[in-house]
């Protein structure tokens, strides 16, 4: 017998950071056009995030369990602090700018169509990690796995092949010099 689809559960146009969230979890939830200052101690499973400003938000001791974020604004937001058991988000039209991913397992995450400039990914686990079309204009990515990622479709990303792992990362030929950045050399 088929599983019937839950019906998500709607919360538009609410100022989280002026209002008091009055609960602890949040299942099968879209959020729309609401504005976050701190998810700390909150869980939130299988969530959507519409069109929201989640900038320079808390997330120490969350819980995000296959959580997506559309058309959002999430400048500085640092995950680090969110429990790492079954962490998983799914970006798309995201601006990220500014965003810690520190030492956070990904690989089961995905960025499509994304803006993130300045993020840090240092010793993040991005194997597997789905990457399409997104701008890493000046991140970092130090002892980051980024075994089995396709980079062919990404721009302004530099990436130091002896501080990362790259095994079965794909790669343009085009994009060599940003693999070999380091070494001051001319590629032509």
């Amino acid at each position: 017998m088929a599983k019937l689809a839950r019906k998500k559960e709607i919360v538009k146009e609410i100022d989280f950071s002026a209002d008091i969230v009055h609960r602890e979890d949040f299942e099968n939830c879209e959020f729309i056009n609401c504005v976050f200052t701190d998810l700390s101690n909150l869980n939130f499973r299988d969530c959507d995030f519409t069109n929201c400003n989640l900038s320079n938000l808390k997330t120490l001791n969350s819980r995000m369990q296959n959580v997506s974020f559309f058309d959002c604004k999430l400048l500085g937001l640092n995950f680090s602090g969110a429990i790492d058991f079954a962490f998983e988000l799914h970006f798309e039209n995201c601006i990220l700018d500014y965003a810690s991913f520190d030492k956070k397992k990904l690989n089961k995450s995905s960025f499509k169509n994304c803006k993130i400039h300045s993020a840090n990914f240092t010793q993040a686990d991005l194997s597997k990690c789905t990457i399409t079309n997104c701008d890493f204009y000046e991140s970092l990515f130090a002892n980051t796995n980024l075994s089995t990622v396709d980079f062919t479709t990404n721009k302004n990303f530099l990436i130091d092949p002896e501080i990362n792992t790259i095994k079965k990362t794909k790669f343009l030929a085009q994009d060599l010099a940003n693999l070999l950045y380091r070494y001051d050399i001319i590629i032509e």
